[in-house]
């Protein structure tokens, strides 16, 4: 581990630069990727994000002995993805699979069941089933549970924003789904909308996007036993002090829960942590 990037916020941030709203080329993803991977915050970064339709492309952009951890997010059916996966190049490792279960409205069981299928797979990998805060939630949330508990390696994922109002959860709304996912000793993963540490107005969007220090303490928080009105009150928060005095607390702890959360920008939320004094050089392990 770097002595510049503490325990609690190794892997936090995985690279989906090709992903809206950066929407980079895969080439220049790739090689942006290698710098990361190369510079001093390389802990805070994890796997290069690709839809599951770009494996194929990917080994042209390889070096004959190089090797690239990808995060593989479903852009094809579930049930087509074990044979995505199956034909993936051996110089790609495969850390984690990304998978919606279903859209707004819809019963998240059926493609729940199809997604735990893939996490039968053999060699073990993470599974994370993305459910909308919406119908169907705490059932979709005990059935992963009870999979996790038999030893299979899932875990869920939730928005966090998006191009509508609705896909901004309120605090209390995000407070809850934490506390739930910790009350089943669930890990989660987040996406969509965290591109700033604080809590704030986006001039550009018009929407109040959470921010990542925020989840960061109320995770911390949750993790502890707070409830819901507590943990929302960290989610709301927008004094900076408030936020950075628990991950200062917790800096050389394992982060409990929460996986982390994929940015199109690393450069971001790399910035925002060394303002707040969370990632610099004068930090020793």
């Amino acid at each position: 581990m770097s002595t510049q990037v503490p325990r609690l916020l190794a892997g936090l941030v995985d690279d989906a630069a090709v992903f809206p709203p950066g929407s980079a080329p895969l080439a220049e993803a790739v090689a942006a990727h290698r710098t990361h991977r190369a510079a001093w915050y390389a802990d805070l970064v994890g796997p290069l994000l690709v839809p599951a339709s770009a494996l194929p492309a990917l080994p042209d952009l390889l070096g004959p002995d190089e090797r690239l951890a990808v995060g593989v997010i479903g852009d094809v059916p579930i049930g087509r993805l074990d044979a995505v996966l199956a034909e993936a190049d051996p110089r790609l490792t495969v850390r984690q699979v990304e998978a919606a279960v279903a859209k707004r409205g819809e019963d998240p069981q059926p493609g729940l069941a199809d997604l735990l299928k893939l996490a039968e797979r053999p060699g073990g990998t993470p599974v994370y089933a993305e459910i909308p805060l919406t119908f169907g939630l705490l059932g979709a949330l005990d059935t992963l549970a009870a999979a996790r508990s038999a030893g299979a390696p899932v875990a869920a994922k939730f928005r966090t924003g998006g191009l509508a109002a609705e896909l901004f959860p309120t605090p209390v709304e995000l407070a809850a789904v934490i506390c739930a996912c910790r009350d089943r000793e669930l890990p989660f993963k987040l996406t969509a909308g965290l591109h700033h540490a604080i809590r704030h107005l986006d001039p550009e969007t018009g929407f109040t996007h959470h921010g990542f220090g925020n989840v960061l303490a109320a995770t911390l928080t949750a993790d502890g036993g707070a409830e819901v009105a507590d943990v929302a009150t960290l989610l709301a928060a927008t004094d900076p002090v408030t936020l950075v005095e628990p991950a200062r607390a917790h800096r050389d702890d394992e982060r409990p829960l929460w996986i982390g959360y994929g940015s199109c920008s690393i450069t971001e939320p790399l910035t925002d942590l060394i303002r707040l004094g969370l990632v610099n050089g004068g930090y020793e392990a």
